[in-house]
């Protein structure tokens, strides 16, 4: 993943972090669940990641609201209040001593099954609830020169196929588009909707920057995300130029600046699509620098980081 959004240095104090399964607390190498798990037979479940910064969960309260409605979605409840999972989820970070740097994959199963099957009915146990607290930045260089795009044929489909609204563990789509991406040299995949227009990434969302104005897709094909909120609400604040919109491909190629949001790594300039470099009048002049980044780039991410710390704060 040497230029993905989700580059990261490893961390040795990763191999000693507790991991909590349903309320209890294993060391990474114990930290198991059943062979006849819902998530793992069948993906039946739900996720969100998390980002800690200055010993706060960053928009928790909107991650739990699509955690949560993405299991009564899916016609479950996670089996704990809000207030309680968050409660468990501060106690173990609290249990590790983490408090910045700290990237935490929340998962959320329907349960353990009596046998190997796709009804929910064969399930007997109460949702299985795994909280997974890592060290784990992105990288600098990848805030600064950014990552790759390549245009895959995986589509992001209607909602009577599979909502790509729900954030659910059945990603097939979206591994599909990676692979093609990584075959392709790319970091990550740009993905079309059903119509042929920009949708998002196969794990981030997708926006360009042409004549001071930040357009993104409409949505509807793709993932509720919480930073792509984010970007758009600070456009609002700011009296940005923004629009969620259709565009093609045409309009991508022809774009002054490109970018990708995400929680783990907030926002990332994107520099290359399909072999063609975004805003290529001064790419060489970026290149030398090693800041591939626009004025509006750089503009939103100063104003997200400073979100991010108010809201931590």
């Amino acid at each position: 993943m040497a230029h993905s959004t989700h580059a990261y240095r490893t961390n040795p104090c990763n191999e000693h972090v507790k991991i909590n399964i349903n309320g209890e607390l294993f060391f990474r190498h114990e930290a198991k669940i059943s062979v006849f798990d819902s998530a793992f037979m069948l993906g039946d479940g739900v996720w969100e990641g998390l980002r800690v910064h200055k010993g706060k969960v960053a928009f928790l309260s909107a991650h739990l609201q699509r955690l949560y409605a993405g299991a009564k979605a899916l016609d479950f409840y996670p089996g704990i209040s809000k207030a309680d999972l968050t409660e468990r989820i501060y106690a173990t970070i609290e249990a590790n001593q983490m408090h910045e740097g700290v990237h935490i994959r929340l998962i959320v199963s329907r349960g353990t099954k009596s046998t190997p099957y796709q009804d929910p009915r064969v399930t007997i146990t109460p949702p299985t609830i795994v909280i997974i607290p890592e060290y784990k930045e992105a990288l600098p260089k990848t805030l600064l020169q950014g990552i790759d795009l390549f245009t895959v044929h995986v589509r992001r489909g209607f909602p009577d196929v599979q909502d790509p609204k729900l954030n659910s563990h059945s990603k097939i789509n979206c591994i599909l588009a990676c692979i093609q991406a990584t075959k392709a040299g790319a970091a990550e995949a740009l993905m079309l909707d059903p119509h042929g227009f920009v949708a998002t990434c196969n794990s981030t969302h997708f926006f360009i920057v042409k004549d001071n104005c930040v357009i993104t897709s409409t949505g509807q094909y793709c993932l509720n995300g919480i930073t792509r909120k984010a970007v758009l609400d600070i456009c609002r604040e700011q009296g940005i130029a923004h629009a969620e919109t259709n565009f093609s491909l045409s309009d991508v190629y022809s774009a002054d600046e490109a970018f990708v949001t995400g929680t783990f790594a907030g926002l990332v300039p994107v520099t290359v699509i399909d072999g063609r470099f975004i805003g290529a009048d001064d790419a060489e002049g970026k290149a030398e620098n090693n800041d591939s980044r626009g004025p509006m780039v750089k503009r939103l991410q100063s104003l997200y980081q400073k979100m991010l710390e108010q809201e931590c704060s």
